[in-house]
């Protein structure tokens, strides 16, 4: 069974999803499968936002912490970006670099 270690870094999420991706048989899953995937965990956490917020919800609807979604989409945007090949800390340090060039203000 795979480890995550203490105070990890982004790159260990990664390896870790690998990992644990192999241990229970999902490493076969496509790229298209992983973002289906991602996208059905980003409605879940809008229905958990909801329920959370006070909003009207279906009352038979079954609902999950916002933190097991959140760290639902976390495990899929790794497993997206292992499929793509991309570091997400670099990616993340690149975009911001384009980000603060960016002029931001209200409209």
């Amino acid at each position: 069974m795979p480890e995550l270690k203490n105070n990890p870094t982004l790159a260990d999420f990664q390896k870790y999803v690998s990992e644990l991706e192999t241990e229970r048989g999902f490493s076969d899953q496509t790229i298209i499968d992983k973002c289906l995937l991602l996208g059905e965990e980003v409605g879940e956490l809008f229905k958990a936002v909801r329920k959370t917020e006070g909003l009207s919800v279906d009352s038979n609807s079954t609902f999950t912490e916002v933190s097991d979604e959140l760290t639902d989409i976390l495990i899929y945007l790794c497993a997206i970006a292992n499929r793509k090949g991309i570091d997400l800390e670099s990616a993340f340090r690149t975009k911001e670099e384009k980000n603060k060039k960016r002029i931001w203000k209200s409209v």
